[in-house]
């Protein structure tokens, strides 16, 4: 199945990335991003059937601890340092309008 990129989703992923792309740049990043696409189709050929998931070379295990809140003791400082700020949180501008 091949997957393309058109300049329309670029466009779309620019939008919600709030980033101003000029014509030139969405030409660019389509052929780009299309490319990534087609060499990820590729990877997608490879016979993975025999491959344990999220195996790993290393052999290495994850050694965890039991996951306990405590209190930092550090908010009132880290406060200090805001423009603004309503009771214990950062104020800050709306980013979303919709």
């Amino acid at each position: 199945m091949a997957i393309s990129m058109d300049k329309n989703v670029v466009k779309y992923v620019a939008l919600l990335a709030r980033l101003k792309l000029t014509e030139q740049e969405e030409d660019k990043m389509a052929r780009d991003l299309g490319d990534v696409l087609k060499y990820m189709e590729k990877l997608n050929e490879l016979d993975t059937s025999n491959v344990q998931p999220t195996s790993s070379i290393l052999g290495i295990t994850n050694v965890l601890r039991d996951d306990k809140p405590v209190p930092s003791g550090i908010e009132d400082k880290i406060l200090e340092n805001a423009p603004q700020r309503q009771g214990r949180f950062f104020k800050v501008k709306r980013v979303l309008e919709k």
